[in-house]
């Protein structure tokens, strides 16, 4: 069952943040709940879970963004998809993933984006069969120059974590 993530489902869905970035280090002042919990308090920032025999299997981030381009339609912006590692393989990313896109053209979104760091071949297979193209458009990231996150890398082990602005 889709459906929009409830408090209940923090420890499930950080289970499968763990998964998505094994190496971050954990966060113990209390700021990935705090996090969590505006996330679910803010009218456009939807968390989103896929459930079966009661348990979250998958997640995704939708991030709608108010926009005065394009006759004032909002776009969307899709993070943190993850499937259980364990549930991979049997269409349940193409079935969040679908549910998702549902969600932002429901909203009146004019686009849905997403990036991914993964330079696996399978994993970009997928978002081209969930109806995402990598040649509409180029992304470009940029990061503090000081701070845990300052370089693009697989070295996220050796970084700390700061507590998030609010």
């Amino acid at each position: 069952m889709f459906r929009e993530a409830q408090s209940t489902d923090f420890d499930a869905i950080m289970a499968l943040y763990r998964q998505l970035h094994p190496h971050d280090p954990p966060i113990t002042d209390g700021s990935d709940r705090a996090t969590f919990d505006q996330i679910l308090a803010t009218e456009w920032l939807h968390l989103y879970v896929l459930e079966q025999d009661e348990a979250v299997i998958a997640t995704t981030y939708l991030n709608l963004i108010p926009n005065i381009t394009r006759t004032a339609s909002p776009y969307a912006v899709i993070e943190n998809v993850v499937v259980d590692e364990r549930r991979r393989g049997r269409g349940h990313g193409k079935r969040i993933m679908a549910h998702t896109l549902q969600q932002a053209w429901d909203a009146g979104c004019y686009k849905a984006m997403l990036m991914t760091g993964s330079r696996r071949e399978s994993t970009h297979a997928f978002y081209r069969a969930c109806g995402f193209s990598a040649d509409d458009k180029t992304g470009y990231t940029a990061r503090p120059t000081k701070g845990p996150y300052n370089q693009a890398g697989p070295d996220e082990a050796s970084r700390s974590v700061s507590k998030p602005y609010m």
